[in-house]
C-alpha cells in the first residue's frame, strides 16, 4: 500500500528533527558576536559622553556620534534577530 501522506509526514518529521539543535548552534556561534557587541556598547556610552559635552557647547548633536550609536543599535538588532528571534539564518557581520 503506497500513500504520499506517509512520504510526506516522513520526511517532514526527518527535516524538523534535523532543525531542532540548530537554536543551539546559533547561540553557540553568536558568542563572538555578543564580545563584540559588548565593545561596541562601551564604545557608544563613551561616545555618547562627549556628544553630551559637544551637544551642551555648540547646541547640535555630532552626526559622527550618531553614526556610532545608531550603527551599535543596528548592530545589537541584527544579532537579536541572528540568535534569540531566529528570523535570519544569515550570520550577522562584524562591523557597525
Amino acid at each position: 500500500y503506497f500513500s504520499w501522506e506517509a512520504i510526506g509526514r516522513n520526511s517532514i518529521t526527518h527535516h524538523s528533527a534535523r532543525l531542532r539543535g540548530l537554536p543551539l548552534i546559533k547561540w553557540l556561534f553568536a558568542i563572538p558576536l555578543y564580545i563584540v557587541g559588548a565593545i561596541y556598547l562601551v564604545l557608544s556610552i563613551v561616545v555618547t559622553i562627549f556628544a553630551w559635552i559637544i551637544t551642551s557647547a555648540t547646541g547640535t548633536y555630532p552626526e559622527w556620534a550618531a553614526n556610532i550609536v545608531l550603527g551599535t543599535i543596528e548592530y545589537w538588532n541584527r544579532v537579536f534577530g541572528y540568535s534569540v528571534a531566529l528570523v535570519s539564518d544569515d550570520y550577522p557581520p562584524f562591523t557597525l
